[in-house]
């Protein structure tokens, strides 16, 4: 889901300039009829203030798209998905998961899963810092066969075991009370 505020920001805009436009989902616009040289400038100007880009490349609109599936996927749905990432992100995009995976190598230089645990161990990251869950209970909810898996995981993304990891957080906030 794109951020209601920064749905707004859009949409005012796009009013301002004039342009009508159909839906905003997953960082795209559906535009009426193509935006002028002038107001093409002018948008790609205050997007690039308010730290929002403009794309015309569909391959990366496409990027984009695969990564706001992943990101919204990991850190805002309640629960991850059942199925395989490939097929929620095949289905969530409408197009070949060998497509997306390609497309996202080549451009990123790493794979959709890797980019996937990266933001998965991030996430774990948080609700370790939240300290309301058990690393079993986080192994879990993030889909991991395990907690041993999960530390594991942890270990070699970040070099850290998750319970040193804690410890780390729980140290820096007691020198902050002090």
């Amino acid at each position: 889901m794109v951020s209601l505020r920064c749905k707004l920001f859009v949409k005012d805009e796009l009013s301002k300039e004039g342009i009508s436009f159909g839906t905003i989902d997953l960082g795209e616009v559906e535009v009426s009829k193509p935006l002028s040289p002038a107001q093409r400038d002018k948008l790609q100007e205050v997007f690039r203030r308010a730290g929002l880009e403009l794309m015309d490349d569909s391959k990366t609109r496409l990027l984009e798209k695969i990564k706001n599936v992943i990101i919204e996927m990991v850190h805002y749905a309640d629960e991850l998905p059942k199925v395989n990432f490939s097929e929620y992100l095949s289905t969530m995009i409408g197009v070949d998961y060998k497509k997306l995976s390609t497309l996202f190598s080549q451009t990123k230089g790493m794979t959709i899963e890797h980019y996937i645990i990266l933001h998965k161990i991030e996430k774990v990251k948080e609700l370790l810092i939240y300290d309301e869950l058990t690393l079993s209970e986080i192994a879990y909810r993030m889909h991991y066969s395990s907690s041993a898996h999960l530390s594991n995981q942890f270990k070699k993304v970040t070099g850290l075991t998750p319970s040193f990891f804690k410890s780390l957080r729980l140290q820096r906030q007691a020198l902050e009370d002090l």
